[in-house]
């Protein structure tokens, strides 16, 4: 059985966002049985943990002893393990991997810039003064990728791929603003996918042990 690293806990703006949530869904969509290995901020130094992941992040897995990190590493090795998540026809194969390498390096990058800005540096001067041009840049990279969806319900073969499914986990981090809102077939795409049993069940995954290790609340 796959073994999945995800945090024990983490502050709420960031609960529902960690990137185990896209390997949690892949294994959902695939049918694969996972167990979790919890880890606190403890463990992401630790010379085991970091034989898993060098850099202490999460997610990685541990796969009939092959282990793996980088989420989007993770989700195409279970991808080519399942047809619910990659098409058999080599074409659509390959613009399936095409776009899950653009969804973490043409798209994500510019809204993560957004985000750090917007949670954790809004209050400083040289955060006011960069937001600007860094939406800017986030609102083209979104305006091209919907021109590029066009009025199609997924991005590769017709239906639901492994693509989109990480193209959905990047369009939910700026959960902070509209901005995803402002692009409507992205914003359809988002749902749409949001909507999937495979999603709503990993994504009660992650949380569940958010809740169960919850800090006390001050008095």
């Amino acid at each position: 059985m796959i073994t999945l690293s995800a945090f024990r806990w983490v502050p709420p703006f960031a609960q529902g966002l960690v990137r185990d949530l896209r390997v949690r869904w892949a294994l959902e969509e695939a049918g694969l049985p996972y167990r979790e290995r919890l880890i606190g901020a403890e463990d992401q130094k630790g010379a085991d943990y970091r034989g898993w992941q060098p850099f202490g992040q999460v997610p990685a897995i541990e796969d009939d002893g092959l282990v793996l990190f980088e989420s989007g590493a993770i989700v195409l090795h279970i991808a080519e393990k399942s047809s619910a998540l990659l098409p058999a026809e080599p074409g659509a194969r390959a613009r399936v991997r095409t776009w899950l390498f653009a969804a973490l390096s043409s798209i994500e990058p510019h809204i993560q810039n957004l985000t750090e800005i917007d949670l954790f540096n809004a209050d400083q001067g040289w955060a006011r003064e960069r937001r600007p041009a860094v939406l800017a840049r986030a609102k083209t990279r979104l305006a091209d990728l919907a021109a590029a969806l066009g009025a199609k319900e997924y991005l590769v073969a017709d239906r639901f791929t492994a693509a989109d499914l990480l193209l959905t986990t990047v369009l939910r981090i700026p959960r902070q603003t509209n901005l995803v809102a402002e692009y409507p077939a992205l914003e359809a795409l988002r749902l749409r996918c949001e909507a999937r049993p495979a999603f709503k069940k990993a994504l009660a995954a992650q949380m569940r042990p958010f809740a169960e290790n919850a800090p006390p609340v001050a008095a």
